[in-house]
């Protein structure tokens, strides 16, 4: 009787090491499985990823423009209102423009090469 047993216990024994050894390799597959799953989604991410920052670069030249653009309305803005309803201004802006001087009055002008 005591080699039956011997022998029915080294069976359940064996039995276990293989038990064990298959939950190990199906945690280490589960394992590998999730982080190749986690590699694809942020693979399939860098894309967008890379295109989102192109947008946000775009975005941030549109309103760098937008911002020059506002700077030089106001600045044409306030020289229209200026030429019409400052008469100091209109005289400077006429001397500085046109061939325009008042009497008895020494203009020299410097001209440039451009």
């Amino acid at each position: 009787m005591s080699k039956r047993r011997k022998k029915a216990s080294s069976k359940v024994t064996r039995l276990q090491a293989q038990t064990r050894a298959i939950r190990f390799f199906n945690g280490l597959i589960l394992c590998l499985f999730g982080l190749s799953a986690g590699l694809v989604a942020v693979a399939t991410a860098l894309p967008q990823k890379r295109k989102l920052d192109e947008k946000e670069m775009e975005f941030a030249r549109a309103l760098q423009k937008e911002r020059e653009v506002v700077a030089l309305m106001e600045d044409k803005q306030a020289a229209y209102k200026a030429l019409r309803e400052d008469p100091e201004y209109l005289e400077i802006h006429a001397r500085d423009r046109l061939p325009l001087h008042k009497e008895g009055e020494s203009i020299y002008r410097i001209e440039r090469n451009r």
